[in-house]
């Protein structure tokens, strides 16, 4: 059995990259940092370019790929950094008018263990939220009467609204790119004709998809940044220590790489938990590592280093945790 990429799977990958080098290079992520307000002409390039509508069938106008493709191109999303309400408005096309094309956007959030954290809430006209399979509360401060997963025993469903009707807590966020808010109300309707638990784990499986992209682009950073940087006459790349750790994270990225790229085909519970758990831990020690790696240069403001470290602590909080994940992927084994 041959699971390389096929042709048009790495024509896709590299028109990608390709893509987000021209409409989101350094100096529009720099742009970004600065000013984090949305950027609606950026998701309407992307739109027309087919970014969002990637497993629309393409009797509705998208492009009829599948899974393992929107993992393709969330991964060059990581790399790049690109900021906004990717993994709702990639799950959503085909559900909120408008996100296929970039003209409007939809987020995506779950209710899970009395948190509901909704990314880049000023960049979403629709929110679409998971109830929790538990039925617990989407907050402490949320109506009985209205919150969503009142009452006990649900296996969870899926609910919209409009932006401008959810209440929400800012929050600080360490990321400077992904603004973030605590849920606390929604008006309830009826349930959306959507897969909840399918959701959970596709959203779960893209989020993985940009940590497997952060996570290769700190270590092409590091392994740059060693070739160039001498001291005592020397690359930095020849000293034992700095090879010791570039390898490492080949390793972490290699390895995170294979799990998220099998559970993109297997689209099993317990293959992509395990994934999104060796993707956390790629993204976030890579990053670390390249910060290492880079000296003091690493801890500046200027280095873009920081910013991969950030943007995988604030994705590794999404859609499960690595103790989530852990507690999960044992009760498989026990079973």
């Amino acid at each position: 059995m041959d699971f390389q990429l096929t042709d048009d799977q790495r024509a896709l990958r590299d028109g990608t990259r390709q893509l987000l080098a021209g409409r989101f290079g350094r100096e529009r992520l720099r742009a970004a940092v600065d000013d984090p307000a949305p950027d609606r002409a950026l998701w309407r390039e992307l739109g027309a370019a087919g970014f969002f509508a990637l497993r629309l069938a393409e009797e509705a106008g998208g492009v009829g790929l599948g899974l393992p493709e929107a993992v393709l191109v969330m991964e060059e999303a990581g790399r790049a950094l690109l900021p906004g309400p990717l993994v709702g408005c990639q799950l959503l096309a085909g559900v909120v008018d408008g996100v296929a094309s970039g003209e409007r956007t939809a987020g995506l959030c779950e209710a899970a263990g009395g948190r509901a954290l909704w990314e880049h809430p000023d960049h979403c006209d629709e929110l679409i939220l998971i109830e929790a399979p538990d039925g617990s509360e989407v907050g402490a401060e949320v109506r009985p009467d209205a919150a969503l997963g009142a009452g006990k025993g649900r296996t969870g469903g899926a609910y919209r609204s409009a932006a401008s009707e959810v209440s929400c807590a800012r929050l600080t966020s360490v990321d400077p790119l992904t603004p973030l808010a605590r849920v606390t109300d929604v008006p309830r309707g009826a349930p959306l004709a959507l897969d909840a638990a399918a959701l959970r784990r596709e959203a779960a499986l893209l989020t993985a998809a940009q940590q497997l992209g952060s996570a290769a682009r700190t270590l092409e950073m590091a392994v740059s940044y060693a070739r160039g940087r001498e001291q005592f006459g020397a690359p930095i790349g020849s000293f034992q220590a700095v090879k010791h750790l570039c390898a490492q994270m080949l390793v972490r990225a290699e390895t995170a790489r294979g799990a998220v790229y099998a559970a993109s085909v297997t689209q099993g519970a317990l293959e992509v938990t395990g994934a999104k758990l060796l993707a956390d831990e790629a993204a976030v020690r890579n990053a670390r590592d390249c910060l290492q790696v880079h000296g003091g240069m690493g801890f500046t403001w200027e280095a873009d280093v920081h910013l991969h470290l950030k943007r995988a602590w604030v994705r590794a909080e999404s859609w499960g945790t690595a103790a989530e994940a852990e507690e999960a992927l044992a009760a498989g084994l026990i079973a």
